[in-house]
């Protein structure tokens, strides 16, 4: 019999991530994030349903996903449902949660508190954002003139 046991996510970081490291070296970050569902109920109104996932990274991903994003940061996770059990000290009843590994992610968003998107351009704003042009390599040849460009699209075969 085949298994799957693979999880995608996006939302947002519901509070900052706490790093921990083992005493072996490793860090573990955990986190959680906020995952939005909308929908329309029976009646016909709009309606939101969010669900809290706690997320644990291991190695370089935690330590990249503590040191870059903060409460309300958007992200995407990929992973792997992992199933916690212990046993409460104090009332000695069999306790149980189920959290992701995550095995790889992606930030999202511009990961700035302001709202401004790269380039300076306001989120959500009809401005398109302005990039910079990489700098040269030292020793690679110079561009063409912009009047030697000026003809490209007589040469373009099609």
């Amino acid at each position: 019999m085949a298994n799957l046991n693979k999880v995608m996510l996006i939302g947002n970081l519901t509070r900052d991530p706490e790093l921990r490291v083992t005493p072996k070296g490793t860090a573990i970050c955990q986190f959680s994030l906020a995952v939005n569902r909308k929908f329309r109920d029976e009646s016909g109104a709009d309606r939101e349903e969010v669900t809290y996932v706690d997320i644990e990274a291991w190695g370089k991903s935690g330590e990249n996903i503590a040191k870059y994003c903060t409460k309300g940061r958007p992200l995407f996770v990929e992973g792997r449902l992992r199933l916690d059990q212990w046993e409460d000290k104090t009332t000695k009843e069999k306790r149980s949660r189920m959290k992701v590994v995550c095995d790889n992610f992606q930030f999202l968003g511009s990961g700035r508190s302001d709202g401004a998107a790269p380039g300076g351009a306001e989120a959500g704003g009809d401005s398109a954002p302005r990039y910079a042009a990489p700098a040269p390599r030292p020793g690679a040849p110079k561009p063409a003139a912009p009047a030697a460009q000026e003809n490209l699209d007589e040469d373009v075969p099609f």
